[in-house]
């Protein structure tokens, strides 16, 4: 927990100046984790249009293959994880912490989300053969983990080789290594090389019953999310103007989702599987958020209206862990049950506005007194 920087100091650009749009694009992303996406599917609802259903239909991961709104919300959380690490990793060696201590920092940081990822899934219920031991917070502590050792380790060259090389690769193990008893290639969910590794590897309870969504060979390509956050952080840091930053992210993501799309024709767009096609697609639209929120917030600076996400942003991995333990839906219901019985076909809205500011008041709470949890 850190209490005693104000928000002010947190993370600068190169001209010295507030990158706040980072924590914008955090704060909208999780948005929709904590309940916007509750709301407009309330929405949906009670206004039948097919801009509503449009909208519904987005807010619903594909069961397998394409992509939907909600297919972008976790690659662009690890976008921004390893957006932040040329800060952060810069900022701890200007302060002179030597290598050493910043592999522990990595580590701890690391280990800490692992563990809560697994507590979440159920790790002190000490049940562990019926437990999913893979998990949303264990993949971002290992692509965390791997992304900050090779930022710190290496140039930006280096890095954007990496990515390309992993991608081609699991592209090649994916499509050319047969599953026993099954032809090469096959990228079906029963049949599928990363389905087999986790059934061989993975104990306990797999998510999609053949396989994990956080799977073993998967976490690969999720780390190269990590890497595009990065290479996107780095040349946020770099001496050019505001504008030419924003044109760049914005150029570099529509690179992105074309080539991701003409990939996806061979080797499809699957978020299960995080396949290659997937990272550059998903890292495509990461990168043109980014572009957005950066024109707008840092160079344009127009900034209150990102106030909202920003308050969610600076506590993001805190609300994702308590929404798990704290009913806010229960906290909402308390103050709002008494109307949501008078206003009819709202109340499913009025109930899902509740629990969202529940939370938003929380984390607001704790942004005002300056208290933000660093795990």
């Amino acid at each position: 927990m850190n209490e005693d920087r104000p928000v002010e100091n947190l993370r600068k650009d190169a001209d010295g100046g507030r990158v706040l749009s980072i924590d914008a694009l955090r704060g909208f992303d999780m948005f929709w984790i904590i309940g916007g996406g509750a709301i407009f599917e309330s929405l949906a609802e009670i206004w039948k249009h097919p801009m509503t259903e449009t909208i519904r239909v987005q807010l619903d991961h594909v069961p397998w293959e394409g992509f939907h709104f909600e297919d972008l919300i976790f690659p662009t959380f690890l976008f921004v994880v390893g957006a932040v690490l040329p800060f952060s990793i810069s900022r701890r060696a200007e302060r002179g912490e030597s290598v050493h201590r910043i592999h522990l920092h990595i580590l701890r940081r690391a280990v800490v989300l692992i563990l809560l990822g697994l507590i979440l899934n159920g790790l002190l219920r000490f049940n562990w053969p019926e437990m999913r031991w893979p998990g949303v917070l264990q993949r971002i502590g290992l692509c965390y983990f791997f992304a900050a050792l090779i930022v710190l380790h290496t140039k930006w060259r280096t890095q954007a080789i990496l990515v390309g090389v992993v991608l081609l690769l699991y592209w090649a193990v994916t499509m050319l290594v047969p599953v026993p008893g099954c032809a090469a290639g096959d990228i079906s969910m029963q049949r599928c090389l990363s389905s087999y590794v986790d059934q061989q590897l993975i104990p306990g309870q797999l998510y999609y019953k053949y396989g994990d969504n956080e799977g073993i060979l998967s976490t690969f390509p999720a780390i190269c999310t990590a890497l595009l956050g990065a290479l996107a952080g780095q040349w946020l840091r770099s001496n050019r103007s505001g504008a030419r930053k924003a044109a760049g992210l914005a150029l570099a993501g529509v690179a992105c989702v074309i080539v991701g799309s003409l990939w996806g024709m061979v080797f499809p767009i699957i978020k299960i599987l995080w396949t290659s096609s997937y990272v550059l697609f998903a890292g495509g639209w990461s990168l043109l958020l980014l572009a957005s929120f950066y024109g707008v917030i840092d160079v344009l600076g127009f900034r209150a209206w990102a106030y909202p996400f920003i308050v969610i942003g600076m506590n993001a991995i805190t609300i994702y862990f308590l929404q798990n333990l704290v009913d806010f839906e229960r906290i909402g219901a308390f103050f709002l049950h008494g109307a949501a019985r008078h206003v009819g076909v709202y109340a499913a809205l009025l109930l899902a506005l509740g629990a969202f500011v529940a939370r938003w008041l929380f984390l607001w709470f704790l942004y005002r007194r300056r208290i933000f949890f660093k795990v």
